[in-house]
């Protein structure tokens, strides 16, 4: 039986349609990032939201197989730790896209109206209406918005139901992409900082997206420009735009900070947040019940996937080309012991396989082996492939398509 270790909180019915798979669940979701290590066990799926994942963990985890992130972004996670133990790590992309958007939006217009800053009035009995009567409001006004991946689009969807010019820029969008959603097309990020009223940031974070949010962007925004970011912290250069904020009037809307807690419940102290221009909240975008539901629903479909075809939906880990030099075809009769002497064979010749598949024709009594080689094997390896008739009935090889 497959044992499931869940070490962040997931919906109860959710946990209970894992173990409606036959799953051993333990569901532990007050275990640390330093507490895994010590828990992990026989656990061969983890299952994770924020907790982080490190190279401790994944080195005491005996029989881990894979990771799942109950989410999208996969920065909490060792990826090369899990690669050099044959890990697999998959995520639940896009589904808290709506859930983040919302949020984006949120903040957007709590900056706007000044809406925290009303009720925290109200609530030591002030009356400030005078005072907080002066906003903008945003039709009309020009959103950028920076990654047009899910949440990009989920986020643009709702700018133009509230009558926004909506402007897009990401490295994989092209003009007539931006077109087909309705949205104007952005050739670089400078343009966009420099042209909208709303700067909103949805991007992974990896080696180039890290601090791309610095002085020259910031400096490029308008005065009282909002700065929306509820990707990761680190997109953004959090000195620079402090000094963007007290210098220019930026104003800042902030679901992700720098060096933020990993845990839940924790004590928390930054310069940034208690600067009157910031709207903050703690890390919850994809926090809503439905988009927990969903991701949950997501990382099931995944662990079935797994547990029915072999198959790791969403897998991230995985080289994407093979280099081999050649590939070896093997058509053969569909019995047991066949691939097992051809893999015998290679094995002698010293040569060894980077990929294979194999594909089994109606009836279930042949099929044709794809195995992808560092080396070109020797005639005499075919001839004696071909010399197995009882199990192999053609061999031969064709150049690699890597």
């Amino acid at each position: 039986m497959f044992k499931v270790l869940i070490a962040d909180k997931l919906p109860e019915e959710k946990v209970d349609e894992m173990e409606a798979l036959g799953l051993d669940v333990v569901n532990a979701p007050q275990l640390t990032a330093g507490e895994l290590p010590a828990n992990i066990n026989e656990a061969n799926i983890l299952c994770v939201r924020s907790t982080k994942v490190t190279k401790e963990t994944i080195n005491a985890a005996k029989d881990l197989i894979l990771i799942i992130r109950v989410g999208s972004g996969v920065n909490t996670i060792d990826l090369d730790a899990a690669s050099q133990k044959g890990i697999y790590v998959a995520n639940c992309p896009g589904k808290n896209a709506i859930a983040v958007a919302e949020l984006a939006m949120g903040l957007m217009l709590s900056i706007d109206r000044q809406i925290p800053q009303c009720t925290a009035d109200l609530r030591a009995n002030l009356w400030n209406k005078k005072k907080y009567a002066k906003a903008d409001g945003i039709k009309g006004k020009t959103i950028g918005i920076a990654g047009f991946g899910r949440i990009g689009r989920a986020v643009a969807q709702r700018a133009l139901a509230f009558e926004m010019n909506v402007m897009a820029w990401d490295v994989f969008l092209t003009p007539e992409g931006a077109k087909q959603a309705g949205v104007q097309y952005c050739d670089t990020l400078h343009d966009l900082c420099s042209q909208a009223d709303v700067i909103t940031a949805h991007l992974p974070l990896t080696d180039e997206t890290n601090g791309l949010f610095g002085p020259q962007q910031f400096a490029a925004m308008k005065p009282n420009a909002i700065f929306i970011n509820t990707s990761r912290g680190e997109i953004h250069d959090e000195e620079a735009l402090l000094q963007a904020m007290n210098e220019r009037g930026l104003r800042a809307g902030l679901d992700v900070f720098h060096n933020e807690p990993s845990s839940g419940d924790h004590t928390f102290d930054a310069p940034i947040l208690t600067h009157p221009n910031l709207v903050g909240t703690h890390h919850i975008g994809a926090s809503t019940n439905q988009a927990q539901l969903s991701v949950a629903s997501e990382a099931i479909r995944i662990i079935r996937g797994f547990l029915e075809h072999g198959q790791i939906a969403n897998c991230v880990n995985l080289k994407t080309q093979v280099k081999s030099t050649c590939q070896l075809i093997v058509r053969h009769f569909d019995k047991v012991g066949v691939l097992a002497a051809v893999m015998e064979q290679l094995r002698e010749a010293d040569i060894n396989i980077a990929e294979m598949s194999n594909t089994v024709f109606h009836g279930a009594q042949t099929a044709v082996a794809t195995i992808q080689l560092n080396k070109v094997p020797p005639d005499s390896l075919i001839e004696q492939l071909e010399s197995m008739n009882d199990m192999v009935i053609q061999a031969m090889v064709t150049q690699s398509k890597s």
